[in-house]
């Protein structure tokens, strides 16, 4: 098969195959900045935040890697990736017109739940959508322009509750009702999220199968028709998650434990079945190119579970840490612990915008030391960043160490798929990209069944710990960027 080069983009194609990343994070800086505060103001306390967090990583281990399967192996009329991603904005759209209208702690768990999955849906062909319409040596650029856009996007969302609030319109409300500058701001969300993806939808034309195959050679052609492997560590996994869900009937641990040991039996099952039966479709092609990844992607997989651990931490738990400690506040019906919520949406936005701007600064760094490297000290500067969280008190200081965290945000957004690109199949970069995302919603997973328990059990008046074990994880996720070797690797 005749193998040809794809065309250069310009930069107003790089632009419109990114810009519905702009709307998508908007929406998720709304979510990242304000869902905590919105439980909190519907009768939430701090410990049991990250369990109503739940739903989202629960749905986004199972949407995630089945989008990209489906993905790479469909065409339609509307193309490939875009009509994955038209139909998680939507979604996402009535999820954030309908969160803040909740009124109820539970419905508003509910529409988390929609918006998170929804947000999956739409974010994940994205990422393949740029290795799709690019050419290799123009890929880091693209995922660049990318983080630009989502930095931008975060940043208006992390934004407009302060914004409203500064023109005037309440940021108070009484018990149970959310305020009125963060409801105006989820509508908007939702109408510029829709806006910008559906300018990426109709502004670029997909590649056909038949072009792709052509740009792909025989590397492509094959990469569908690969046979399938069948893990044979199902008993192990079976065995520990049975293990974690006796544990915490002999030891009363946290009981939304049950949820991480039902979940690790419920994958060594599927794998045991899958093998017994030498089964076929979707499933078992999904179990068998996570048993193939490359060894590269292996290798990120460990930093990736380190730093989104750091990062759910970050989200969840910002909010009441400014609060107490900047604001002095913990009544959540009071002027002062909203005017704290605010400032947390400028914190957000602040290390976007850094975020933005060290995007097309890190291309510059990573040729001077690597992709690796560039990464791992980026990764360092993030666990600064948390440190500093922990003991810094005032408002303004406090943006200090959202400069290091939007640094790290920046390499975190880009330099994984960068390094990945030299090993991904191109016939299943979609597939593969909802795989290597298990290691992003795994964390959160953990995060939201664990610490919620060890906040009740070591310092349930204190959240500011919760940046320390930040600062730990991210440290470690650095650290594990040691063992990432450049070069490209074999599949194992």
């Amino acid at each position: 098969m005749t193998t040809r080069q794809k065309p250069q983009q310009s930069f107003w194609g790089l632009w419109n195959v990114s810009f519905g990343f702009f709307g998508i994070q908007l929406a998720f800086g709304l979510q990242n900045a304000n869902v905590s505060r919105i439980f909190q103001s519907l009768g939430s306390s701090v410990d049991n935040l990250a369990f109503l967090w739940i739903a989202g990583p629960v749905t986004g281990l199972i949407v995630q890697p089945l989008i990209g399967h489906y993905s790479d192996r469909t065409w339609g009329r509307f193309g490939r990736r875009r009509p994955y991603f038209v139909a998680g904005a939507v979604l996402a759209a009535l999820a954030l017109l309908g969160l803040p209208q909740a009124g109820v702690l539970l419905l508003a768990a509910a529409f988390l739940w929609l918006l998170d999955a929804s947000l999956n849906v739409a974010m994940e062909p994205f990422r393949a959508f740029v290795g799709d319409m690019t050419p290799d040596d123009q890929r880091a650029q693209g995922f660049a322009l990318q983080t630009w856009f989502i930095g931008a996007g975060a940043v208006i969302g992390s934004l407009l509750p302060a914004v409203f609030t500064w023109a005037g319109i309440a940021n108070t409300a009484p018990e149970g009702v959310v305020p009125d500058s963060v409801r105006l701001s989820f509508y908007i969300g939702a109408a510029a999220m829709v806006s910008a993806v559906a300018w990426t939808a109709l502004s670029v034309r997909e590649y056909s199968p038949e072009e792709m195959a052509a740009f792909g050679g025989s590397e492509h052609a094959a990469a569908g028709s690969q046979p399938l492997v069948y893990s044979a560590r199902g008993p192990f996994w079976l065995l520990l998650g049975a293990g974690l869900l006796a544990l915490v009937d002999e030891m009363e641990l946290d009981k939304q434990l049950y949820v991480l040991g039902g979940g690790l039996a419920c994958f060594g099952l599927a794998q045991i079945a899958l093998r017994a039966l030498r089964a076929k479709g979707a499933l078992a092609e999904i179990m068998s190119d996570l048993a193939q990844m490359p060894a590269q992607m292996r290798q990120l997989a460990v930093a990736q579970f380190f730093t989104w651990t750091a990062l759910f931490i970050l989200w969840i738990y910002t909010t009441p840490v400014v609060t107490q400690y900047a604001f002095g506040a913990t009544d959540t019906t009071g002027a002062a612990y909203n005017a704290g919520a605010d400032w947390v949406g400028v914190m957000f936005a602040f290390y976007n915008g850094v975020a933005a701007l060290a995007a097309f600064m890190l291309p510059v760094m990573a040729k001077r030391i690597g992709n690796a490297r560039t990464h791992m000290a980026c990764l360092l500067g993030g666990a600064c960043g948390f440190l500093l969280l922990l003991v810094l008190h005032d408002k303004w200081l406090l943006l200090l160490p959202m400069v290091f965290v939007g640094i790290a945000w920046a390499s975190i957004l880009g330099m994984p798929y960068v390094i990945l690109t030299r090993v991904l199949p191109p016939a299943k970069f979609g597939i593969y990209i909802g795989v290597f995302n298990i290691f992003i919603v795994v964390p959160q997973l953990l995060v939201a069944t664990i610490m919620g328990g060890v906040i009740r059990s070591f310092f349930p008046a204190d959240p500011k710990w919760t940046m320390l074990v930040g600062a730990v994880v991210m440290t470690a996720a650095a650290l594990a960027m040691l063992r990432v070797r450049e070069e490209a690797a074999a599949a194992v």
